[in-house]
Parts: structure tokens; C-alpha cells; sequence
């Protein structure tokens, strides 16, 4: 508290934040954080190397996750890196007994959402809250575990602008005349860059915009004529997109945040004024002490051996089965060799995952214990009534489907997509380059859908548009004028009946004009999901964007 005061104070001349500012521009090295050790070391790009685990709190990991921006479907390079962490999680959960607590930021006020929602003709909430549902169910389909709890971005917006004005008095944030808020760089010295080693001086004053430098970046977006926007000190406008996870991590953690992660993508700038805005908030030394990245490379080939792995085990399992059940008739069996050979497969898979979560080598040694199993299942032709080994093949492959188990995988369930996805992650373990703009999960993930959930969402469709018909009629059906109304003797100038009558109908227009925007604007976000409805004269007709079809007719249902 003290050291903060001091900082606070820093702009009229106070002396310690001056120390305090100083020393900070120097210092960019890592420093390995207090605490216990969880047995692992992974690779950490704030330092640039392997480093030991250390959890603040023994057994507890705090995790902190940037989540998708919510303006379109998810891609092959989200799927990529939440199941990725999916598995990290996992294998730290299952392994070595800690357990996360990950917080998850959803961004559902940005630029691409408030275009997307234009160009569809949506209110911007409307469509961040169908891309956020299809996200979720995307990851379900994925086997990828939920956070410990989600946090949008727009019921967060007091508290971001609350540490915006935090860094506004810490000296390392400035308001322009227009509105917006930027953070200063420059003021920031050498400890921008820990990640990327991107220098602030690396480009010069901004052309263009109300930004003192180049770096400087966003923490208040001044709103433009019709946006969504939110009033606050500096006038109506809306957060940037870095101070969103700075502020929803920090309101869940405080400045102590054991794993960062993202996609490499994110590294800059959005991590790395991620750590700028912790520290000077907090006025930490050190914010997020384990930034992971990940990248992969798709490609056929890895399927593809992701594939025949995954149907080597299968037959494995069920030769081993077979065996136990006395359907599958063998010599006598080794037992000392198999019981060795699982004990170190049960060593060499946690030294695997220890070292930098290296998948790879743990299916590595799954299959070497598979290759041993396999060598003395060899069925004979004659049953000379030997003792069979029941014993040590059941805790083969109870080992073996409990490792998959705990990586968010089942042999009981149907080898489809999410299991030869998850599959080539194992197989590939620490991967290259991600593959940018992807529909991975709008074209593999609709195979999953079978035909009785069509059946389904037709039956749904046609009695929605079913009712949408009845309320529209309704809203559309009004009370004809009379043709021809003879005035009251007596009462020129007074409202006639005609007269009475047209004010009548122009209430009941205004009364049920919510009625036919609601109508509206349920076949706009029906068209976000790919359903186009056709208002007919007669008829409402839906289709899919596919070119499944199916048509209800108004007076069928009336």
C-alpha cells in the first residue's frame, strides 16, 4: 500500500516512484516465483526456456485463459489450442495431483462484432451470444473441459474502467481530447517487450491518430456514432481489447497468476500489453508467471497416423478382452515380462508428461507396452489347458484406457472426429505453425450431426415458424376503415367516426409494431445459423443454407 501511494504520487514529484519507475525500465529478466514445485517443467516464453512449475499455493494452479471474440465460428486454430490446454490441464489434474482453477475471458464487444452484427443486420449482443453458445458446444464436441467459470467482457465494464484510471494515475496512461485513452509505451521503458523483446522506440509518433507514439495502444475506445458504448469519465465509448483480460484476470486473481496461456498469435501485442497493464496496476515486479503458446500444424499425414495408432489400441483392447474371457487361446504367457513392462510404461508416461507436457512420448511408451502385449497373444490352434493370465492383461488395459480417460477420451464412445483429433495432438506432441482461417469445426464437426437430430431441428423449424406466421398475421390484420360515414348533424369540426376509426388502426399499427420487429429480427438471427425464412402471401417457407429445405404453410397450422 505504501509503495503504491508513493507511485500515485509520482506525477507531482514524489521520489520513491520515481526509484520505483526507474528501476522498473531496467529490469525485463524472469524470476522463478515463490512456492512449491508441482513436478513438472514446461517451456516458458517469458523466460525462453524450460522452467520448473512452481504453484504460489502447493496443489493449485491458477490459469488464466484469453477466450474467443465472439463475431463468427470457431476455426481450426481455436480448436488447435484449447484442446492442447485441454489436455496440459488435464495431464496436470490427473497426474500430478493439482488442481485448476482456470478463468476464461469472452470478448463480446470488439470491432469485428459490431460489423459482423451490421452486416447481418443483428444487435451486436445478439450475435456475440450465438457465437459464444456455438463456441461452447464446439468444445463439448471436443471433449475440451469448461473453466471454472466464463466472464464476458461487457459485464466487466466498471471494473475496467476503474483499472483504466488506475493506470491513468500511475502515470503511464494519458486521455486525448477526443475521448480515447492510450497507454504510454514509451513511459514504460524497457520492461515493454518481455515477451517479444519488441523495443517502444521501434516506431516513431503516430500518423493519423490522437496517439502521442507508434506502440501506444488502446485501454478506452471513444464510441462511434451508433456503437454500442458505455459512459465513463472520458465520455461514452467502450473498452480496448488488451485492458479486457488484464481486468476480468486480475478482478479473479489479484497480481499473483501462476499459466497464461493462448495461441502464439497472441504472444504480441495482445500478451504483452497484457503484462504492461498487471504490472503498472499492480506495481508488481513480475505478472503471470507461466505464459504458454501454442501452434500447430495441421496436416493429412499426422491424421492419418493419429489414426492407425488409435485402431492399433482398439484391437489390442479387444484381442487382450477376447483373452481374459477365454475366447482367444495363446501360449502360456510371460507374466514377469508384462508386469515389468507396465510398471516402467506407468514411469516413463509421468517423465514424459514432466517434461514439458511431451505427449508424444507418452503415447510413445503406450504403444512399446501394446508391441509387448501383442507379442504373446498368439492364438494356437490347440487349447493344451494352459493357465491363462487374466490378472496382468486386465491391468494393461485398465491402464491403458484410464490414461485416455484421463485425457478426455473413451473406447466406448464412436471413434469420430473428436477422437482422431485429440488423437493427432497426442501423436504430434509440441507442434509448428498454426494454419490461420480454418473452418475445421463448420466442415468435420457436421458429420457428427446424425439424422435424427435433422429430424429434430425440422420438427422444431416448422413449429416456430409456425407461431412466427400466427403473430405476424396478427400484427398485420387490422380493422378496415369504413368506406363511408355520414357526419353528426351539428358536430362541424368534431371527430367523426371515420375520423376515430383511422386513429384506431394507427394505434393498433403502433401497438403491434414490436410484434413485427420481433418477427424481423427472429428471421435475422435465424439467418446467422445458416435458416432463411420467406414471408409468402399465402405461406412462410424456411431452408437451410446447405440446401435442405422444408416448407410450413400458414394455414396448415392456423
Amino acid at each position: 500500500m505504501l509503495l503504491g501511494a508513493a507511485v500515485r504520487q509520482g506525477r507531482a514529484g514524489g521520489g520513491a516512484a520515481r526509484r520505483w519507475r526507474s528501476g522498473a525500465a531496467r529490469r525485463r529478466e524472469w524470476v522463478p516465483p515463490a512456492g512449491r514445485a508441482c513436478g513438472v517443467v514446461a517451456y516458458n516464453s517469458r523466460s525462453r526456456s524450460k522452467e520448473p512449475l512452481v504453484l504460489a499455493k502447493d496443489g493449485v494452479a491458477t490459469w488464466y485463459s484469453c477466450g474467443p471474440t465472439v463475431y463468427d465460428h470457431a476455426h481450426l486454430g481455436h480448436a488447435c489450442s484449447y484442446v492442447r490446454f485441454d489436455i496440459i490441464r488435464r495431464i496436470l489434474t490427473h497426474f500430478f495431483e493439482t488442481e485448476v482453477i482456470m478463468v476464461m475471458g469472452i470478448t463480446d464487444v470488439d470491432d469485428k462484432i459490431i460489423k459482423r452484427a451490421s452486416e447481418m443486420n443483428i444487435s451486436p449482443v445478439a450475435l456475440a451470444r450465438m457465437y459464444e453458445e456455438d463456441f461452447k458446444q464446439d468444445m463439448a464436441s471436443l471433449k475440451v473441459l469448461p473453466p471454472t467459470v466464463y466472464m464476458r467482457v461487457t459485464e466487466n465494464i466498471p471494473q475496467i474502467i476503474s483499472f483504466i484510471k488506475t493506470i491513468i494515475a500511475n502515470g503511464q496512461a494519458y486521455a486525448t481530447s477526443q475521448g480515447n485513452v492510450y497507454f504510454d509505451v514509451k513511459s514504460w521503458g524497457e520492461r515493454y517487450g518481455v515477451l517479444t523483446a519488441v523495443s517502444p522506440d521501434t516506431e516513431g509518433e503516430a500518423v493519423g491518430t490522437d496517439k502521442r507514439h507508434g506502440r501506444d495502444f488502446a485501454l478506452w475506445k471513444a464510441a462511434k456514432p451508433q456503437e454500442l458504448s458505455w459512459s465513463s469519465p472520458w465520455g461514452k465509448g467502450r473498452p480496448g481489447w488488451h485492458i479486457e483480460c488484464s481486468t476480468i484476470s486480475s478482478a479473479v486473481f489479484g497480481k499473483q497468476l501462476d499459466i497464461h496461456s493462448g495461441g502464439i498469435d497472441l504472444a504480441f501485442p495482445h500478451h504483452e500489453n497484457e503484462i504492461a497493464q498487471c504490472e503498472v496496476y499492480h506495481q508488481c515486479e513480475q505478472w503471470g508467471n507461466y505464459f504458454l503458446h501454442s501452434a500447430v500444424e495441421f496436416s493429412d499425414e499426422t491424421m492419418n497416423d493419429a489414426k492407425n495408432i488409435l485402431q492399433a489400441i482398439s484391437s489390442f483392447i479387444r484381442d487382450a478382452n477376447a483373452y481374459i474371457k477365454g475366447q482367444l487361446v495363446c501360449d502360456p504367457v510371460r507374466e514377469d515380462v508384462l508386469w515389468e513392462r507396465l510398471a516402467s510404461t506407468k514411469v516413463n508416461v509421468k517423465a514424459a508428461f514432466a517434461d514439458d507436457f511431451d505427449t508424444s512420448r507418452a503415447v510413445a511408451a503406450i504403444m512399446d507396452l501394446v508391441h509387448h502385449g501383442n507379442r504373446q497373444l498368439k492364438a494356437v490352434t490347440k487349447d493344451v489347458g494352459s493357465p491363462r493370465s487374466s490378472v496382468v492383461y486386465g491391468s494393461i488395459t485398465s491402464y491403458i484406457e484410464s490414461f485416455f480417460n484421463a485425457l478426455g477420451m473413451s473406447f466406448e464412445e464412436r471413434q469420430d472426429l473428436c477422437w482422431k483429433y485429440l488423437m493427432y495432438l497426442l501423436v504430434l506432441g509440441r507442434a509448428g505453425m498454426e494454419r490461420e482461417n480454418s473452418s475445421f469445426l463448420q466442415t468435420e464437426l457436421s458429420v457428427a450431426v446424425g439424422a435424427g437430430n435433422t429430424a429434430l431441428l425440422s420438427n422444431v423449424m416448422d413449429e416456430l415458424v409456425s407461431f412466427r406466421t400466427k403473430v405476424r398475421n396478427y400484427a398485420l390484420v387490422l380493422p378496415e376503415a369504413t368506406e363511408t360515414v355520414q357526419m353528426e348533424e351539428g358536430a362541424v369540426g368534431a371527430k367523426g367516426p371515420k375520423q376515430e376509426q383511422k386513429e384506431k388502426r394507427r394505434q393498433l399499427m403502433q401497438e403491434r409494431k414490436p410484434l413485427l420487429e420481433a418477427c424481423d429480427s427472429l428471421r435475422g438471427d435465424l439467418a446467422a445459423f445458416g435458416i432463411h425464412i420467406k414471408d409468402r402471401s399465402t405461406a412462410s417457407t424456411w431452408e437451410m443454407a446447405d440446401g435442405g429445405r422444408a416448407e410450413q404453410r400458414a394455414e396448415e397450422k392456423s
